[in-house]
């Protein structure tokens, strides 16, 4: 599921998955590095776009439905230019055509490098 996509492209990796609640890492290195040497606001958000949409999937009837991101917010409070960023995915809402989902990202010190949240859309897969 992950060869051959911007997860393995960035060198995301998904350390726990739960109803509810998803933690994910990512190197701060050449894929995920701005041209200064800092950790990419847009790396972040595709890692916390990631964790919400696994977060997502997790809470759906994967027969009858899908999700797909409907929007997403990032406030990058700190760089990072070296290690590991953890993502902490948890759901604020869950309903039945969308989900909220809360993400912070911190580094390997447990500072908070960014907070985001992502609106997901529930999707029938009904044709």
């Amino acid at each position: 599921m992950v060869k051959n996509t911007l997860l393995e492209a960035l060198g995301i990796e998904i350390t726990h998955l739960e109803a509810g609640k998803v933690i994910a890492t990512m190197p701060v290195d050449e894929r995920t590095k701005q041209p200064v040497g800092l950790l990419h606001g847009g790396a972040s958000v595709a890692l916390a776009e990631t964790v919400a949409s696994l977060g997502a999937y997790e809470l759906v009837d994967k027969e009858t439905q899908g999700v797909v991101g409907l929007e997403i917010n990032a406030n990058h409070v700190r760089s990072a230019r070296e290690g590991i960023v953890t993502a902490v995915a948890t759901v604020l809402h869950q309903g039945k055509t969308t989900m909220v989902w809360d993400i912070k990202i911190s580094d390997e010190k447990d500072r908070l490098i960014c907070v985001s949240r992502c609106t997901m859309a529930v999707i029938s897969l009904k044709k």
